[in-house]
């Protein structure tokens, strides 16, 4: 929600974005349809951070909605859910890790390229108010 808010993406015009994926239907579509395995970090039984992976096939993974709660952010958090999911997803046999962010969202590629990926290509959608920046790093 902090990226919806900062980037003042809405419910109105952005439906499909991932802070607004908070109800049990959606969750379960992407658990049931899409069979994504889903991680949680929990500190004192309080769920502090998230991601899921999707697994379309050829030996590459999508890394989905990594978060940490605002209060839990630059605590170490993110590093260790990425490196979690990067692990992971080579014991499923990934070799390619994908993502996308909202590309206007600086901060968070250049952490994503600290950590080893390297930004592939940019894309504008009509149902988007911003433009998706994809990254991906060999496992």
């Amino acid at each position: 929600m902090t990226v919806a808010k900062q980037f003042d993406i809405t419910p109105e015009n952005a439906p499909a974005f991932t802070a607004y994926a908070t109800d049990e239907a959606k969750l379960l579509h992407w658990m049931d349809n899409q069979h994504r395995p889903m991680y949680g970090y929990f500190e004192d039984g309080r769920l502090v951070g998230y991601y899921n992976l999707y697994l379309p096939g050829d030996n590459v993974c999508e890394l989905g909605s990594l978060c940490v709660l605002p209060d839990k952010r630059h605590s170490g958090i993110g590093d260790a859910l990425l490196n979690d999911s990067m692990s992971r997803a080579k014991g499923l046999g990934c070799t390619v890790m994908k993502l996308s962010i909202v590309e206007e969202n600086t901060i968070l590629r250049k952490w994503y390229e600290q950590h080893g990926f390297i930004h592939t290509e940019t894309k504008k959608f009509d149902f988007f108010p911003f433009t998706c920046g994809y990254l991906e790093k060999e496992l």
